[in-house]
């Protein structure tokens, strides 16, 4: 079983690399060409032929051999150089889309995405502040900003009384002018009066806070679940309905232990990847 399935070549002026069941690349001055190995027992792994073609691919991505902005080969050059049917490449190219590591450009191609915005989930994470910093412009529009009486369920939460005046705010925020995340938060009118006067486009919550109101955020209790995109966050999004989002939900505490911010956030399932550092072994 040593010998390749089939030989590609692909002009190095377009993209011209292939992952999938393992290959192997040797350089032929302006061409690459592709020698496909073929899997080593397929019908015996127990792993569908998809998974094992996605897993293959994947390989590359993490080996560097294909790196963001490849365009991968046609779906009809991919499918018969595997041997395999196109409904088949389809649903192992889907899986990594769906990872968020290969996007679709409609009448273009597949493409290696941009590898995924990491954020620490343990601690408290400004994201203007956070974007900046990693070589991103942010940026936000508001969806919707509200001064109502606040619900049952989060006056609870936020220590506030039930007539109590609250603001409702929505904002999408933007990387690079590309929508990211969904975030909604309600913060107490007796805190912040005459919040809505603040350009909430351009600055951050936390530093209007701080800076206008003398309130600093100095902990919060987060929680994160995975959920699926409905089809109002995923027109905001400019996702398919359905996709993958991690939610977060955030409550937030001043210099005094008091409750002053509860916040709901969207992340894009493709965009943002979560990481903590590892504590002692629970007991």
């Amino acid at each position: 079983m040593d010998r390749p399935l089939g030989v590609l070549y692909f002009s190095l002026n377009g993209i011209y690399q292939l992952g999938a069941i393992p290959f192997r690349l040797a350089d032929r001055g302006d061409r690459l060409m592709i020698s496909l190995d073929p899997p080593q027992d397929r019908h015996k792994t127990g792993v569908p032929l998809y998974i094992q073609i996605a897993e293959g691919l994947l390989d590359r991505i993490e080996a560097g051999e294909l790196v963001p902005g490849d365009r991968l080969p046609a779906e009809r050059e991919l499918s018969r150089a595997l041997s395999v049917n196109r409904m088949t490449l389809r649903n192992a190219l889907r899986v990594l889309e769906q990872q968020g590591l290969l996007i679709r450009r409609q009448g273009d191609g597949t493409y290696v995405a941009a590898p995924k915005v990491e954020r620490q989930a343990g601690y408290l994470f400004s994201f203007t502040k956070g974007m900046r910093s990693r070589g991103y412009t942010p940026g936000a529009k508001i969806i919707h900003l509200e001064r109502r009486q606040v619900e049952a369920s989060i006056g609870n939460q936020l220590g506030l009384r039930a007539s109590a005046a609250v603001y409702n705010i929505q904002r999408l925020r933007l990387l690079n002018r590309e929508p990211v995340m969904l975030e909604e938060f309600t913060i107490p009118v007796e805190r912040f009066p005459g919040l809505e006067d603040h350009d909430l486009e351009s600055r951050s919550l936390y530093e209007i806070m701080e800076v206008e109101y003398h309130v600093s955020v100095t902990r919060a209790r987060q929680s994160l679940e995975p959920v699926l995109a409905t089809a109002f966050e995923a027109e905001l999004l400019e996702i398919e309905a359905g996709s993958p989002l991690m939610l977060e939900r955030r409550i937030s505490f001043d210099e005094g232990e008091r409750p002053i911010e509860h916040g709901k956030d969207l992340y894009r399932g493709d965009r943002f990847r979560f990481v903590t550092e590892l504590a002692p072994l629970e007991l």
